[in-house]
């Protein structure tokens, strides 16, 4: 309930007030569960990042607002801008993770996945040496065996060498949110000031 004002009446209550202050909370878990994502991630990247980057990017783009835009740096929309933006480069990093590691053209720079078939060839040597009385038993088993071990090599290197170039995927995914939505807002808030100057 309201409380009463200083006269005795009833303070209105202020539209949005408490959404402002649930959402900013909200940005502040979700990065938090999109560190730990990424800090518990162990291996290669799975497809349940993907998942869980998708679903922290619908619940803050869904319940977090924006204050209205006002000119300047050191302003509070700024800063919130700035939260938000980060929060979602983070959530997309997150997202992107698993497709970096497995599709070449979104991650093309060059010799970084080289090195990781050279890796799967030796793993796939060790486990041949290692497991040389096979050969004369079971030669299927032994196949299997080798791929299965070149498999995990190529995608735990695949997966490290994805995670050292994730931060420029996120930073470039919050610098594109963060001076789209900055745009839009001052887009929007001299469409508003334009009719009130006109009176």
């Amino acid at each position: 309930m309201n409380q009463p004002g200083p006269h005795g009446t009833r303070e209105p209550a202020r539209p949005g007030a408490g959404q402002a202050t649930g959402g900013e909370a909200g940005v502040i878990g979700i990065a938090l569960a999109a560190v730990l994502t990424a800090a518990l991630a162990q291996g290669s990247w799975q497809w349940f990042a993907t998942y869980v980057g998708v679903t922290l990017l619908a619940v803050v783009c869904s319940f977090y607002a924006l204050p209205a835009w006002t000119p300047g740096l050191r302003t509070a929309y700024v800063r919130k801008l700035v939260a938000f933006a980060l929060t979602v480069g983070l959530c997309v990093a997150i997202t992107l993770a698993p497709m970096l590691q497995r599709w070449a053209w979104l991650f093309p720079m060059e010799g970084t996945r080289s090195g990781c078939g050279e890796l799967g060839r030796y793993e796939s040597l060790r486990a041949e040496a290692e497991l040389a009385q096979l050969s004369g038993r079971d030669r299927t088993a032994l196949a299997r065996a080798q791929q299965a071990r070149s498999h995990v090599a190529v995608a735990d290197c695949l997966s490290a060498t994805t995670t050292l170039w994730l931060p420029l995927y996120g930073a470039g995914a919050a610098v594109l949110v963060g001076a789209g939505v900055w745009s839009c807002g001052r887009a929007r808030a001299r469409r508003e000031s334009g009719p009130a100057a006109s009176r």
